[in-house]
This record gives C-alpha cells, structure tokens and sequence, in this order.
C-alpha cells in the first residue's frame, strides 16, 4: 500500500511537471510570435526562464534579427538565472554569426535545464547547440510543443532547407468564388473584422507580393494599416516583368519610408529600372519565362537570399494561380464573403477552380473560424 501511495505521488508530481512545461512552453511560443516579420533573416523565437516555479525572465528576437531571445531573457533574468530552466521554440545557436553564440551565453549563466521544442535544420546547429549544453552537464529535454514550434518557425525552416520563403497565399473571395467585378473593378468582398486580420497576417510577414496587374488596377499601398503598425509594414514586392510601374504609384512615392522591390526581366530596360532606383525602389533582375512572366522558383530563391522568410502572396489571379499551378504555396488564407459577384466576375484563380487547393489532396484544412459574417480558413501543404 506504502509503495503504491508513493507512485501515485510519484506520477502526479510528473503529471504536474509535464503540465508545467507546457505552460511554460506556450508562454515562449506566443512571445516568439511577436518577432514574426521583423527579425528576418533570422527565426522569430521566443524564451522564458523559470527558478522555483517563479519566471525570472523572458525574452524574444529582436527586431532585426538581434539580440536573440535566449540572450534577452538572460540579460533580464540575471543572476536569477543559476540553476533556472530555460524554455526555448528552437535550438539555442552554436555558431558565431553577426553575435555570440547563444548556447555559449545559457552554459555562462549556470543554467540548470533547458527546454527546447526541436532542433534547428541549419547546418552551422543542427544538434550542435544542444550537444554544447549537454556536454557541460545541462539537462536538456527536446519536442514540447514541437508542432507549433515548426509551424512558427515555418518560414525559417524553408528557407535552410529550401532557399526559398515560406509562400502564403491570401485570397478574398465572394460566395461564388469570385475575387473582382467584370472587367477587373474591385468590389468590396469582406468585412471590416476579416480585413483587420489581413492586415495582421501582413504584420506578421517579412514580404507581401503582387503583380504588375494588381498596381496598374488597384494603385495599393500594401501597408498596414492596424493603428500604431505602420512601422509593421513588409518589404513590398511587385512582379514587373516589362517594368511597367507608374512612377506616381502610392508604392513608389513610398518607396523611401517602406523598401519597395521591383522584379523584373533580365532584360528589362536599364532607362526605367533607373528612375525607379532614383525614387527609392530596388530593382532585381531575374531570369524571364516563355511566352511571359518571371521565373517564380527564381524569384522565391533571390528573395531568400536577401533574407525573406515569410512570404505573403496576395496579388491578383494570374499571380494566385501561378504559384498554385508550380507547387509552391505552403499555405493559403481563404476568407470568403456573403455575397456573389455573378459571372462576368473575376474567378480566384484564373482557369484553375478554387478546388485546387480546397479540395486537393495536396492541402489540408488546418482551422476554420467565422469573422464576423466572413468564413475564414487555412489550408496548408500536406
């Protein structure tokens, strides 16, 4: 009876250790996410650090990439940091970059335990940083919370293993899967809630890309617009193959308070390319594809490396089609109106059917929620 009394006692206290971890866990997850679209190139993580059941510090990537998270909470914590547990969204790093290695920084502090949720794919880390931990007599457990740790961490894992960004496809479509009137006219398709939420997502995102046809009919600004974000805005990135760009477009005259950069055609001519770099915007050249159009693939691939991660596509439907048809959407926000625009109306995805991602085996529905009179959902690659 003894023994079985201290089992239970056993097993509850490992239950509520568990518990506790992933509370700790979630708090790391939700602080990472407030880097998201501002720390590219580097992951957006976050980091909390627990003595006695009291968090003695907490921390997150810092605008630009630096300092880390791990380093920020350390710096709050202090001394309180000796025999404390760090919680961690990805493996503390093991290499000299632009700063100190991280996992140098938790050894220095006389950290007890770490609590990572996975592995960094880079190659420079890669279980480096956990082994340094290890081998200086720190406990370190690794997979809580590894799920949503990879699906924050969505757009750095693309881009080590795939030199490309995490691609994320938004569409606004009416009832009938309509996302324009005949002829191209915008039509107002959702309401104030669902709109809020895509700015937020442009928030989040270090790029937001559209074509050339979408400046000509919509003169967008791309900004956000959520109060106090401006300074939130991404990188705005425009598919310009002919450099077609007007040079009194809202995108240039703000070119110099929000980075605008111009894709365009390798052979695209030099006298437009030039005035467009006069007033602020980058223009990058990359290879063109018969009969027309960008090398996406190419595309994604330069964005890489100049840093993107996450990648918000929310262009018209040439462009929606267009990264769908070549297999490179992640995933896709679909925020669908009440109403119907009609048949001369604009389809989502070109001659693709919407089913293309809805009912495809490629995409699984991941949530589904109403936004006021709005149903939104995300599908990402299965």
């Amino acid at each position: 009876m003894i023994f079985r009394i201290l089992e239970d006692q056993f097993a509850q206290k490992s239950k509520d250790a568990k518990a506790a971890d992933l509370r700790y866990m979630q708090l790391a997850l939700a602080l990472g996410r407030r880097g998201l679209g501002r720390t590219w190139p580097n992951p957006a993580v976050g980091a909390v650090i627990v003595k006695d059941g009291v968090i003695v510090g907490r921390g997150w990537t810092q605008a630009g990439g630096r300092p880390h998270a791990e380093v920020e909470a350390l710096r709050r914590a202090g001394d309180a940091a000796r025999g404390a547990t760090l919680y961690v969204t990805l493996e503390p790093c093991s290499h000299f970059g632009r700063s100190p290695p991280c996992a140098d920084a938790v050894v220095a502090a006389g950290l007890a335990r770490v609590v990572s949720a996975i592995e960094d794919p880079n190659p420079e880390v890669a279980g480096k940083g956990h082994g340094k931990l290890r081998a200086a007599g720190i406990a370190v457990d690794i997979g809580m919370c590894a799920a949503e740790a990879a699906r924050d961490h969505a757009g750095h894992f693309r881009r080590v293993r795939d030199k490309r960004p995490h691609v994320i496809l938004k569409l606004a479509v009416s009832a009938d899967d309509r996302i324009a009137a005949a002829g191209h006219r915008p039509v107002a398709i959702t309401g104030d809630i669902a709109r809020t939420r895509v700015h937020l997502l442009r928030a989040q995102s270090d790029a937001i890309l559209v074509g050339i046809g979408t400046v000509l009919a919509d003169d967008p600004l791309l900004t956000c617009r959520l109060p106090g974000m401006a300074p939130r805005s991404p990188v705005r990135v425009v598919l310009d193959r002919a450099l077609r760009m007007p040079g009194d477009s809202r995108l240039v005259h703000s070119a110099r308070q929000t980075p605008l950069w111009v894709m365009t055609s390798d052979i695209a001519e030099a006298a437009a390319a030039m005035k467009l770099g006069a007033a602020g915007a980058e223009v990058i050249r990359i290879a063109s594809t018969a009969p027309a159009g960008l090398d996406l693939p190419a595309m994604l691939h330069a964005l890489a490396e100049k840093g993107i991660t996450r990648l918000m596509v929310e262009g018209g439907a040439r462009v929606a089609a267009s990264f769908v048809a070549e297999g490179l959407v992640d995933e896709a926000w679909l925020l669908r109106g009440p109403e119907t625009i009609g048949a001369g109306g604009v389809p989502a995805l070109d001659a693709l059917p919407l089913a293309a991602i809805t009912q495809s085996p490629a995409f699984r529905l991941h949530a589904s929620e109403m936004l006021g009179k709005d149903h939104f959902e995300i599908y990402e690659r299965a």
